[in-house]
């Protein structure tokens, strides 16, 4: 893509093909590295963007062709998948509408029942024994299926705050299997409480 092809001024300005430097966030106090360190080159963007799973073009949405697919809990709206591989992490979750929406359609009643359930879902993954917080965010890169992630993050390891958690998620010895089958189940029951039931890995 030549300057004149990047879309805006923004894009234009951008250093592609040089590695800018990793100055800014070395030393900081939730940085997981030190020493040498190469942020790799800038790649050119990709005008347009390659299409999302579930976008026409794209691959299958994976949450509508194996609705419950790694859950751990569902109600008649929504579903929690954490029946994933265990990672260094007490608990990595992932909160989708049943139906296909993106954020920008989703159905007000929906919208209006997002914080809720944020807050039932975090509530819920903080009785996990040894988990002080959770974080979340949305990133929505990968699938057009609108869906939120959720993080625990352990008490006491202060340096895993903020954005780089999930990082360290890869990056620390994964949690045994019995141990993370029995966060799910401990995360479904709490949110068994108020409605829904636990499926998959959680239901046993």
């Amino acid at each position: 893509m030549t300057s004149t092809e990047r879309p805006t001024a923004y894009h234009q300005r951008l250093p592609y093909g040089e590695r800018v430097s990793a100055e800014p966030v070395l030393g900081g106090p939730f940085f997981a590295f030190d020493g040498d360190l190469r942020v790799v080159p800038l790649a050119e963007p990709v005008i347009p963007e390659p299409p999302r799973s579930g976008e026409p073009g794209g691959a299958p949405c994976p949450t509508c062709t194996e609705p419950e697919s790694a859950a751990i809990w569902a109600d008649d709206r929504w579903i929690l998948k954490a029946g994933f591989e265990p990672t260094g992490l007490p608990m990595v979750a992932l909160l989708v509408p049943r139906e296909h929406f993106r954020l920008d359609n989703l159905p007000a009643e929906l919208t209006a029942e997002l914080g809720p359930m944020i807050q039932r879902v975090a509530g819920a993954i903080r009785r996990i024994d040894g988990v002080a917080r959770t974080h979340f965010s949305r990133f929505g890169d990968g699938s057009e299926h609108f869906h939120v992630w959720f993080f625990a993050r352990p008490a006491g390891l202060m340096q895993l705050r903020g954005p780089l958690l999930s990082l360290w998620g890869d990056l620390l010895p994964h949690v045994p299997v019995e141990e993370f089958r029995t966060n799910t189940r401990t995360v479904a029951t709490a949110l068994t409480e108020h409605s829904g039931t636990p499926v998959g890995i959680a239901a046993g």
